[in-house]
């Protein structure tokens, strides 16, 4: 299967401080790929260096293995299909579910012979067909939502992007287990569904329950990296990382 994202020696720094140090990685085209590590390891700063909010001090970042995303704008790696959906959601209040929805499908451009609004309406249909509850929720207040519901809405909003690549940081933060369990098997039907998608997540055992290939971060390096199926079964990961808990 081809990649559809390379990184490859990627460091950042942070004044003398280096939060990634001579990071590859390769994220293959309708994969889920998962970073997982402890805090401070360096998995936002990835996700944001990759979004082009970080400049990196050094390294690559291949979109297709055509174009390198360090030194562009984030709206220009935005334009490239490189959405994120970032941690602790961001809904804009003041607009309602729909219209957060819409900001999202701000750079849209028509394509395949069909144009801009029709790529919009086939969007809003997949959206509100994985989340029923935002279709229920659409002219409510965006900031009225509960958490999971705005985890939710924030996922939506950037599939409303029609993304080649869609980064998830911490999509399960500060939400139910039940609630927990339906944001994982949404994920899951994306990648059915072709998508390709990048996750950062503390919920380390979960993730690697959906995810095809993983990487561990530890202080700013990969420490560690396997297919998931296997990474799951490691007693020494699962004792670093995952508490020990298998459940």
């Amino acid at each position: 299967m081809a990649s559809m994202l390379d990184i490859k020696n990627l460091t950042v720094s942070y004044g003398a401080i280096e939060a990634l140090k001579d990071v590859s990685l390769s994220v293959e085209e309708g994969s889920i790929v998962a970073i997982l590590g402890a805090n401070g390891a360096g998995k936002s700063t990835l996700l944001k260096t990759i979004s082009g909010l970080v400049k990196p001090r050094a390294g690559s970042i291949v979109l297709a293995g055509q174009k390198d995303l360090v030194g562009m704008y984030p709206y220009r790696i935005a334009e490239q299909g490189v959405i994120q959906s970032p941690e602790g959601r961001l809904i804009l209040q003041g607009l309602t579910v729909e219209e957060n929805l819409l900001v999202g499908a701000y750079g849209l451009k028509g394509r395949g012979g069909k144009s801009k609004r029709q790529i919009i309406s086939e969007n809003f249909e997949e959206i509100y067909a994985l989340f029923p509850i935002l279709k229920e929720r659409r002219t409510q207040q965006a900031n009225t939502l509960s958490g999971g519901e705005q985890q939710m809405l924030a996922i939506g909003r950037a599939l409303m992007a029609s993304p080649n690549v869609l980064l998830l940081d911490e999509p399960s933060l500060g939400l139910a287990p039940l609630i927990i369990r339906d944001i994982f098997n949404v994920i899951s039907r994306l990648r059915e569904a072709g998508n390709t998608i990048l996750i950062v997540e503390q919920n380390a055992f979960q993730t690697l329950k959906i995810a095809d290939y993983a990487y561990v971060l530890e202080l700013g390096k990969v420490n560690m990296q396997g297919p998931a199926s296997e990474l799951i079964h490691d007693e020494g990961l699962v004792e670093a990382y995952l508490g020990g808990q298998r459940a």
